[in-house]
């Protein structure tokens, strides 16, 4: 089965780096294109069920963000800036830049959702509308920190800590890692990834440089991410156009916070939200509902 039809594998040299991504095989024609950001500890495949129910309707480009995937993976500055969101976000401008495209819809699920939050931030000329998956805003989690969020979202406490600690311990059993991740955060098991999803997941992530990557990136979201975050909110900056909020009734968003009244607070435009039967990782667990609502809510 070619779980990619209809999309060509491309590379995209940006920033000094280089973004690899699936991109169609046609011109854009009338759809409208579609930027889809994946999360932690994944790649870009986790969209290819998603993207294979609205391609007809929409040109989707698919990439994998800095440090993941088969994209460039960066030793870690001293500040984590390389890994900021803002410094991802730019990525994937210049990426639909090159493919011509100057206005799209936006989509992210977990980091890649915080990635589509500072590109509508920093770029809202570039966003036609915005959707994030089973994420509240970064500076809002950081700051309602207690026992039972350090509890359920650990990983943000030890990924930040300073190399090598959390790569060597990682790296140690980087496969049990992966799996304890992607089976969890509400998620009941593996079953809902198809195995060639799945392999593609570990032969990426049992690279060391996929690891330091992955914890430069969280490093960031606790320190630079965080300043740009508070200077856009000093500023009044907002996300200007129309918001959807996708989370999981079985994940830690739902049990934890208000998603939709926290994103509300940073848009301008309307915020509409929906909780979906899954855990976490909303569009692999359901394709047809995520579908479903990505067609609904990005449809002109």
């Amino acid at each position: 089965m070619n779980w990619f039809e209809g999309f060509v594998t491309r590379r995209f040299a940006v920033n000094g780096i280089e973004i690899n991504a699936h991109v169609p095989d046609d011109a854009c024609g009338t759809r409208t294109p579609l930027l889809l950001l994946h999360g932690f500890p994944q790649t870009h495949v986790m969209w290819h069920r998603v993207a294979q129910q609205l391609k007809k309707d929409f040109w989707i480009v698919m990439p994998d963000l800095r440090g993941y995937g088969d994209s460039s993976r960066l030793p870690g500055l001293p500040d984590h800036s390389n890994y900021s969101k803002r410094a991802m976000a730019q990525d994937m401008v210049d990426v639909m830049d090159q493919l011509g495209v100057q206005r799209f819809a936006l989509c992210g699920h977990d980091r890649g959702g915080r990635v589509a939050h500072r590109l509508a931030v920093d770029h809202p000329e570039k966003v036609q509308r915005l959707c994030v998956i089973d994420i509240a805003p970064t500076l809002d989690m950081y700051a309602a920190t207690d026992m039972d969020f350090a509890r359920a979202y650990y990983h943000w406490f030890h990924l930040i800590q300073p190399w090598p600690l959390p790569e060597r311990m990682i790296g140690g059993s980087a496969i049990s890692y992966l799996h304890a991740k992607i089976g969890g955060w509400g998620s009941t098991g593996l079953d809902y990834i198809e195995p060639h999803a799945l392999a593609e997941y570990e032969r990426c992530f049992v690279q060391a440089e996929n690891i330091h990557s992955a914890c430069e990136d969280y490093r960031a979201s606790a320190g630079i991410d965080l300043e740009h975050d508070r200077a856009s909110r000093a500023r009044g900056d907002r996300v200007a156009c129309d918001m959807l909020v996708l989370w999981g009734e079985r994940g830690v968003v739902n049990k934890m916070f208000k998603p939709v009244d926290l994103w509300q607070a940073q848009c301008a435009g309307q915020v509409s939200g929906r909780v979906m039967p899954a855990g976490h990782f909303i569009p692999e667990e359901l394709p047809k509902l995520t579908s479903q609502a990505l067609q609904n809510f990005f449809t002109p």
